[in-house]
């Protein structure tokens, strides 16, 4: 089921599937999907639940698996990939695509005033607290402290020591 606020807007280029296992992506008010945005309910029965004042800009890709909660005034920069989703793979007497998925691990919440910047990958399990800033290119897996800002691989607070 997907339930869109009047007030959001959606680029007639975006692509955002309708699950076939009942879950529900809803956006919040004053929210905005850019082109070439895919969102795809995929490898579990979790909730897309957008807030207010969200952006996902060009490119992203979110796969509900275990669900994903985005809070009010979030903005995620381009070509960013939400995935709260792991593929089963330890038996070597089926191939991977056979395994189905791993049990989840919380799927992926992200609190208020959160900026991720481009080309980020969040994995099942992430927590970002509210106002903490992600560098591009990070991958992110695991609890982001609130107002924090991180970058670099590893994912590090900036100005800690390495």
């Amino acid at each position: 089921m997907i339930e869109v606020h009047p007030s959001a807007r959606i680029s007639r280029f975006a692509d955002i599937e309708d699950s076939v296992r009942g879950s529900r992506i809803v956006l919040g008010a004053d929210s905005v999907i850019d082109s070439f945005v895919k969102i795809k309910p995929a490898g579990g029965s979790g909730d897309l639940l957008m807030g207010r004042h969200v952006v996902i800009n060009s490119g992203c890709v979110l796969y509900t698996g275990h669900g994903i909660r985005i809070g009010d005034n979030v903005a995620i920069a381009a070509n960013c990939t939400l995935a709260p989703v792991n593929h089963a793979y330890l038996r070597r007497d089926r191939l991977i695509r056979e395994q189905g998925f791993l049990p989840s691990k919380g799927g992926i919440v992200i609190e208020d005033d959160v900026w991720i910047g481009a080309n980020c990958v969040l994995l099942d399990g992430t927590i970002i607290r509210q106002g903490a800033v992600v560098g591009a290119g990070a991958v992110v897996k695991g609890e982001l402290q609130a107002f924090g800002v991180y970058a670099g691989q590893p994912l590090r607070k900036i100005g800690e020591r390495q």
